[in-house]
């Protein structure tokens, strides 16, 4: 059967249905059979007890399981927890779809969808009627599972982006948040004046998810589709410009360059040697589990603008609940995955462990979220991120081979790093490498916008 992506971003069924999707996605017959992708359906009567396995990563979650376990007798779901998807948990989901031994379910980020796509590893939701809790959802995070007809993923959260500071040593040092990236250097040239032992943030070479959020922010686009050709275009000026600024702060000795979510990098958190943080909004649960005696000193500024008075944020993270190829109960998976990401008593458990920023529609007023912090002074700091998830540019684009871009820009910073080049080499190496990745795959490839 052919695969049914025929309008999501123009061309992209074309690219699929050329190269590596050449069963189908989605069927006609109502997705109960092989033709669907997702395995032979199980019928579940009433009274009988149907057990899901779903892998997931996300803090939290464990809590949200076991409440619907508490609720759902017939329906229960085993949670495995895996390594986060580019620590290991995706190289784990694509050895046991290989194998046919894969959960029912799985943390996949939006990033990753096309991935799963060109490997015919996703269920199409569409044909078991996830369409009717769309509404359910924020539109743009929606998106991020569709394809043409098809619906593959339920959206779970996303990562508004904003700047954690300790506002204890700002004072101190008589600085004030940075509005502007100028701004931010000047900042950090006063902080390294103030205490030879403390820098305003950290560049981890090895995270260039953060770096594309960054170039994001600036109005990057590195990916789109024309006609039937992917377009790559990650070294483009406003790219080249955020790397150059973060290069000439590491030459500068302004910034440090350790890995994040590292031992060295939480001692940082805690005894100030690192006193910003530009990050997404589920940074505050990194923070107060990592740093809790820090508790009272930290605060949340808007992220610096690159021009004076602009107002735009970027997303960095963002995950769904996907229904993998030859899951045997998807009505009860799809179930699931709706309730995990809607119900307001799992959005509450799943907010508590630091998940991100929900994609249930109308799920900020009122929740824990919606409170003045302890930890953060008493500040209610989600009302900053509630305004940066507006100003996020949501036409962002994703590749099928975006991993190995992410590789290449963490050789070339890290090279950079090493004395071995600069940011802005490693970013042009990324563009090559990256137009050449998607030719391997036998995909057509055009540079630039």
């Amino acid at each position: 059967m052919s695969i049914s992506l025929r309008r999501r971003w123009g061309g992209l069924a074309a690219l699929l249905a050329a190269t590596l999707l050449t069963s189908a996605c989605s069927g006609s017959d109502g997705g109960h059979g092989t033709a669907s992708g997702d395995g032979v359906q199980k019928a579940h009567k009433a009274g009988q007890k149907v057990t899901l396995t779903f892998w997931s990563w996300v803090p939290g979650v464990d809590k949200a399981v076991d409440l619907w376990n508490s609720q759902h007798p017939d329906v229960q779901v085993k949670l495995e927890k895996i390594p986060s998807g580019n620590a290991g948990g995706y190289a784990k989901m694509h050895a046991a779809l290989k194998a046919g031994t894969a959960p029912d379910l799985a943390q996949v980020e939006y990033q990753e969808i096309p991935s799963f796509l060109l490997d015919n590893s996703l269920v199409d939701l569409g044909t078991y009627g996830v369409r009717k809790y769309q509404d359910k959802f924020i539109d743009w995070q929606w998106q991020q599972g569709v394809f043409g007809d098809g619906v593959y993923a339920v959206p779970q959260a996303s990562g508004p982006m904003a700047m954690f500071y300790r506002a204890d040593l700002y004072k101190k040092w008589g600085i004030t948040p940075p509005r502007t990236w100028d701004e931010f250097e000047q900042d950090a040239k006063k902080i390294r004046s103030a205490d030879p032992k403390a820098y305003i943030s950290t560049f981890p070479p090895g995270n260039s998810a953060w770096f594309t959020a960054l170039a994001w922010q600036a109005g990057a686009k590195w990916f789109d589709v024309k006609g039937d050709s992917w377009v790559v275009d990650i070294d483009n000026p406003q790219t080249e410009k955020v790397a150059a600024y973060w290069d000439r702060l590491r030459r500068e000795k302004l910034i440090k360059t350790e890995p994040d979510f590292a031992n060295g990098w939480y001692k940082d958190l805690q005894d100030g040697g690192v006193v910003s943080w530009v990050s997404a909004q589920w940074g505050d649960a990194i923070i107060s589990g990592n740093a809790p005696k820090t508790a009272g000193d930290w605060r949340v500024a808007p992220m610096p603008q690159w021009s004076a008075g602009q107002n735009v944020s970027a997303n960095w993270g963002g995950s769904s609940t996907a229904v993998l190829k030859g899951a045997e109960h998807t009505p009860e998976a799809l179930q699931f995955a709706v309730w995990l990401n809607s119900d307001p008593k799992s959005i509450d458990l799943l907010i508590k462990g630091g998940y991100g920023w929900p994609a249930a529609t109308d799920a900020f007023k009122g929740s824990a979220l919606d409170q003045p912090s302890e930890f953060f002074g008493g500040q209610k700091y989600n009302d900053l991120f509630a305004a940066a998830d507006r100003t996020i540019d949501k036409s962002w684009k994703w590749i099928p081979t975006v991993d190995a871009t992410y590789q290449h820009l963490n050789d070339g910073f890290q090279a950079a790093v090493a004395g071995r080049g600069t940011f802005v080499d490693a970013v042009r190496k990324a563009q090559q490498q990256t137009v050449a990745d998607l030719k391997a795959k036998g995909l057509k490839v055009s540079t630039g916008q």
